[in-house]
């Protein structure tokens, strides 16, 4: 089974499992499929995280997430005054840092891959030549897009400003399939090198970034171990630093668990309490002590440390809201003796794989490399560009965080895998920014303490606190009314969303070995399995 944001991708991927391909390969499709089909998050000048668990238990990670380019500074986004300028994170030609999706899709597949190479992107290649019809949603981003597309490209990106997209209408994407065709022939070469990466360096000196071709040429994506932890029947792995995400679910898992949900019911007033009195505290530490572990000395032991989780509940009352004001975060003990879209993959051989990629917000930078077709992320906003000052996502961040050339980003990408009783049980993760991590808490606790199916964990309402800003952010109806004035006579403040937080995909192993997948509603996802 493939689950992922467009049908289209979900397709490419299960036809690669039925020509024998394995959860990687399928996982390599997908990523470039995605990258012609869903713009705004599909991408090959992005980056990524991917979580793996083989058929025998075997398990690794790799972070192909976004690097600073070797110029970067850490007041690069600051005025003379110290002032942060606005926007200069976010869009435009200083907002990328290098991308690590081609690298990171490469490696996978040199290390775990079974069908050639050209096979996997050979689907990406004829969608974007051959053209593929635009969904109701897709359709209506491309227009909302349009002023800033004109605003921030140095060559006006004709191939995407229609005056007016509709649904159906076709877009070809003739320069992305020729950049596609050169990765498909000459691998990592075809975008770090050549051509392509001729195109982004002419790109960066028309727009004044700072991106050069050492940068790409210096780019490696790289294995680490995953992050681990047993709470009640399930082990959950997930993924390490620059990732907040594996340490933060865990956290909030571990904290849930001392506490009757199951008896207090699904969204109660004292289950949405408990859940976003956790997630404020957890994303206090958040802020203080995650960051690039090949640069910051992140206390992964410390923050995983059950104690110390369940030390930061002191002072938790059930009767009333606490005052981020108040919350800062812990202190870890010292260790004895670190816009996205996911897709879920479990191969006919129980392989599975969770992968979560991004430009960062949607559409990225807003910038395409002019004559290459592809949008550039803007993954520098995720840098605390000034301690205390918070990014698009209204995130703050401390030291650890702080730019530097060659770092890595913090990321609340949150791609996850659980076994229940040494067994696959899910394949999860979200996209969302900071909801990722509250929306991946979600749909576990919904699956393993509320019974739901793997559809119906996805659909449900969720809601999200993430320290600061001091609110509740719900999607209407997630609440209701009775939970929403129980939270609100304790002290919480709500602020109600009309769109959708987060958007996943999952896979559920269920007892007889079948899967169920879950896609969600809140976009085009699909699941598509045999």
């Amino acid at each position: 089974m493939v689950v992922s944001a467009h049908p289209l991708a979900s397709a490419v991927g299960s036809d690669i499992l039925r020509r024998g391909g394995n959860a990687v390969d399928a996982a390599v499709a997908v990523q470039f499929a995605l990258a012609v089909v869903y713009p705004d998050a599909g991408n090959i000048g992005g980056g990524g995280f991917l979580v793996l668990r083989q058929k025998d238990g075997t398990l690794n990670t790799l972070d192909y997430r976004e690097k600073a380019p070797a110029a970067a500074h850490r007041d690069m986004y600051l005025n003379g005054q110290g002032e942060v300028i606005e926007n200069l994170s976010y869009k435009g030609h200083l907002a990328p840092g290098v991308p690590g999706t081609v690298d990171g899709m490469v490696q996978a597949h040199q290390k775990y891959g079974r069908l050639p190479w050209a096979m996997l992107v050979q689907p990406a290649v004829q969608l974007a030549a051959q053209g593929f019809p635009l969904t109701p949603k897709e359709a209506k981003k491309l227009n909302q897009q349009r002023k800033d597309f004109l605003q921030y490209n140095t060559v006006r990106p004709d191939f995407i400003l229609k005056d007016r997209w509709r649904a159906g209408d076709t877009l070809r994407l003739q320069d992305l399939a020729r950049t596609l065709e050169r990765i498909r022939d000459q691998g990592r070469a075809g975008f770090y090198e050549g051509r392509t990466a001729e195109l982004l360096t002419a790109e960066m000196k028309r727009g004044t970034g700072i991106i050069t071709a050492a940068d790409l040429a210096d780019y490696r994506a790289v294995w680490r171990a995953p992050i681990t932890g047993q709470v009640g029947d399930y082990r959950i792995i997930s993924m390490p630093p620059p990732s907040s995400g594996g340490i933060s679910l865990i956290q909030l898992l571990t904290i849930a668990q001392d506490y009757p949900l199951k008896a207090w019911g699904w969204n109660t007033v004292a289950t949405s309490h408990l859940m976003v009195e956790a997630e404020r505290r957890v994303y206090a530490d958040r802020a203080r002590h995650f960051g690039d572990a090949d640069f910051y000395e992140v206390p992964v032991k410390g923050l995983l440390n059950p104690a110390y989780i369940k030390s930061r509940m002191q002072g938790y009352s059930p009767q009333k809201a606490t005052s981020s004001n108040t919350v800062s975060a812990g202190t870890p003990p010292l260790p004895e003796g670190p816009n996205t879209t996911h897709y879920s993959i479990v191969d006919p051989e129980g392989n599975a794989v969770s992968v979560t990629t991004t430009l960062n917000s949607s559409f990225g930078s807003k910038v395409f490399v002019g004559g290459a077709g592809f949008l550039l992320n803007n993954e520098m906003d995720d840098f605390s560009i000034k301690p205390g000052y918070p990014n698009s996502y209204g995130l703050v961040g401390e030291e650890a965080n702080a730019i530097a050339p060659g770092k890595r980003m913090l990321s609340s990408m949150t791609p996850t895998i659980l076994e229940k009783d040494g067994r696959l049980f899910m394949v999860i993760g979200a996209m969302g920014g900071s909801t990722i991590i509250t929306t991946v808490y979600q749909i576990i606790q919904n699956v393993t303490v509320h019974g739901h199916t793997m559809q119906g964990a996805v659909n449900a309402g969720r809601f999200h606190h993430q320290w600061k800003p001091n609110w509740i952010l719900s999607e209407w109806g997630a609440l209701g009314f009775g939970t929403g004035l129980g939270l609100w006579l304790k002290g919480h403040k709500i602020a109600p969303k009309t769109g959708g937080i987060g958007r996943a995909a999952g896979i559920l192993v269920l007892p007889d070995g079948t899967l169920e997948g879950g896609a969600d509603p809140r976009g085009d996802d699909a699941a598509a399995g045999f």
